[in-house]
């Protein structure tokens, strides 16, 4: 049995072409069949190196049990001898000999049992989530190891079927992080091209745009896709030897003696209603000395590993409280496209007892992203998240912006908002906590990606030296490191912003201008968040009232 069959990026006839496949087998969605791969030729035997000859890759026989999804191939490669792998970035040989305990082809039917043992890939490090904080992790172990001469193997699972495909583009971003990664993030096209060159804040009233000085401070940041900056991470991450393995959903924590030691895939040829249907199949085990998760707002194995640690408990944090954001991509006529124009606003159509506002940024290629997010503690419960959002894109500032445009992209994800005060104990015994699975995120900010991206890095180099001392290592290193991090520093001087608007929009915004223009952050004492967002929903007679006298 070979590992994951890395195929994504490759049309089924192409894919069918490479390898010999029978043609007929796109009609199906899952197939188990035996195959030889072609002799190569040309250019493609120059590309097999490594000190192996032409002769060693002809006629190989192979058993190939893929899944067709999208017209592209994903699934498990098994074999007698070595043979490569080809993905849409790198190419692998071994195919994972090393890595994997069972030997047997794994057996499709109706009738397997859920207790049928799953096959096992064993690494140093395993991470899940394919987002900032998880490449970061992997980039930085990769480094480290390139820099002290060392060999650690790291693999990342991702959800999405391609790294980035769950991130939505449009990001005004901080490249601090990027910069300590890779100095030379701008000589490798890192698809970071677009400076900010307009930073702007609006007040809206129902009829007008009154402008206020910007507190972002967004000049040296760029205004990005993230999804390919994403990509663009996961491709240097396999550059350096880490094996990605997007399209295979991490659905449980195993656990040893009380210890993380891996994950477990998701199951399967699962029908609605919990029968196996006959291409049924169980998930792999992929175990790791350490395991870290970057699986972004409220994980659901963060989640889980948030209560068996009670990790919020452990180090008196409060509870973490969330919003929710709408986002949509525009393409725009060229005459009001403004590459870099940044802009942010407040007020409508939020009424002032509502936390929220929105985004507007220019991208290139005559992008614009634009959105809303509205903090879950709103208290009307007839308040549509989506409805405020359509009558915030007719506002009289904001529709001619878009007029002769069209929609090319859109979706919505929650985001964490407690901030500093919310951060549970980012260390467990086993692994760790990354990015916005702790909730890292810049609220006054809107900013979450580079202290993500940094967070992993810190634990990379804290699960470095950890791994170099024992087999059970500890990640307790890594959250002494964090709070020594500017990541730490950073969200700790905006920690009152986000609290003070519990008394509404004007005293948020004066308490806000007093902490940022005058205190810096340096007040001496530090705001408790409300209740939990479900309980802040008033009744619906409150709310019904609201609505009528709003109307009036």
């Amino acid at each position: 049995m070979g590992r994951l069959f890395r195929t994504r990026g490759w049309s089924a006839p192409l894919l069918a072409r490479r390898h010999d496949f029978n043609p007929g087998c796109f009609s199906r969605n899952v197939l188990e069949e035996t195959y030889s791969q072609r002799p190569l030729k040309g250019k493609e035997s120059s590309n097999f190196s490594q000190g192996r000859s032409r002769s060693d890759y002809e006629g190989i026989q192979f058993t190939a049990v893929v899944q067709k999804h999208d017209g592209l191939f994903k699934g498990i490669l098994g074999h007698r001898s070595l043979m490569s792998v080809e993905g849409s970035r790198s190419r692998h040989f071994q195919v994972g000999l090393d890595r994997l305990q069972s030997e047997q082809t794994r057996k499709f039917s109706a009738e397997a049992s859920s207790d049928e043992s799953r096959e096992v890939m064993e690494y140093d490090v395993v991470i899940v989530g394919g987002g900032p904080a998880g490449l970061g992790a992997a980039i930085r172990l990769k480094q480290l190891c390139q820099e002290k001469g060392s060999d650690l193997s790291v693999c990342v699972v991702e959800k999405a079927p391609e790294v980035g495909a769950h991130i939505l583009s449009g990001n005004v971003y901080e490249p601090r992080a990027l910069s300590e990664l890779f100095p030379d993030w701008k000589e490798q096209d890192a698809p970071v091209k677009v400076p900010v060159t307009a930073d702007k804040f609006w007040y809206l009233t129902e009829k007008r745009a009154i402008p206020l000085p910007s507190p972002f401070n967004n000049q040296g940041n760029y205004v990005i896709s993230l999804s390919q900056l994403v990509r663009w991470l996961g491709a240097k991450a396999e550059e350096l030897g880490v094996e990605v393995y997007p399209g295979f959903a991490a659905s449980e924590v195993l656990y040893e003696n009380d210890r993380v030691v891996g994950i477990a895939t998701n199951d399967m040829g699962i029908a609605k209603d919990g029968s196996k249907k006959s291409i049924f199949q169980r998930g792999i085990e992929l175990k790791g000395r350490l395991t870290f998760f970057g699986e972004g707002c409220r994980g659901s194995l963060s989640e889980t590993i948030l209560k068996k640690y009670q990790l919020r408990e452990q180090v008196q944090a409060q509870h973490q409280t969330y919003a929710l954001g709408i986002k949509e991509v525009w393409e725009v006529e060229e005459s009001k496209h403004i590459p870099g124009y940044v802009l942010h606003t407040v007020g409508y159509p939020l009424d002032y007892r509502t936390y929220g506002g929105t985004f507007l940024y220019h991208m290139d290629n005559r992008q614009v992203a634009i959105g809303l997010v509205v903090a879950l503690d709103y208290k009307n419960p007839y308040l549509s998240p989506y409805e405020e959002y359509q009558r915030f894109k007719q506002h009289p500032s904001i529709r001619p912006m878009l007029e002769g445009g069209k929609v090319i992209q859109y979706g919505a994800r929650t985001l964490n908002e407690g901030g500093f005060q919310s951060i549970p104990k980012t260390a467990f015994p086993g692994g760790a906590l990354l990015g916005d699975s702790a909730g890292f995120l810049n609220v006054p900010k809107i900013k979450g990606s580079h202290t993500a991206l940094k967070s992993g890095m810190v634990a990379a180099e804290a699960a470095f030296e950890a791994l170099g001392k024992s087999e059970q290592p500890s990640m307790e290193a890594y959250w002494t490191a964090l709070q020594k991090s500017w990541v730490w520093q950073e969200l700790k001087s905006v920690r009152n912003i986000r609290p003070a608007f519990h008394y509404g929009l004007l005293p948020g915004m004066t308490h806000a201008a007093l902490d940022h223009y005058l205190l810096r952050g340096k007040i001496p004492f530090t705001l408790r968040h409300g209740p939990s967002d479900h309980k802040c929903t008033e009744l619906q007679s409150i709310g019904q009232s609201l609505m009528q006298n709003l109307m009036v």
